[in-house]
């Protein structure tokens, strides 16, 4: 089982291809941001990896950091819990003046993923 660990928030074990958005709101207590219900469209997700960063993303992720030309972190939404992994939550509901995080992200990544190597 993985471990999450998550700065301020503790050391949690993680079911396995868990994905990171979910294992941050439900096993971390995170009121991690996901606007757009974990979809890759806004990139409210966004975590800072500490430490375990994967070297895989998708391509849905790859382009959409590109698009907004964010560097030095990745989208919560889009990355499976397949060994642990120390994150900073930078994206949080706490202190951003919207009503909610946004609604639940389903189990499984959307859109489908294509998988790259992180450049």
């Amino acid at each position: 089982m993985p471990q999450l660990t998550v700065d301020g928030f503790g050391t949690f074990d993680v079911a396995q291809g868990k994905r990171l958005v979910l294992a941050l709101e439900e096993d971390a207590g995170v009121d991690q941001l996901h606007a757009c219900g974990g979809n890759c469209r806004c990139t409210t997700c966004r975590v800072e990896f500490v430490a375990g960063e994967p070297v895989m993303m998708t391509q849905a992720e790859k382009d959409k950091l590109a698009e907004r030309g964010l560097t030095g972190m990745r989208l919560s939404c889009q990355i499976q819990m397949n060994g642990a992994m120390h994150v900073r939550a930078i994206s949080r509901l706490e202190g951003s003046g919207r009503a909610d995080a946004g609604s639940t992200p389903e189990p499984e990544i959307h859109p489908e993923p294509v998988w790259v190597v992180k450049a």
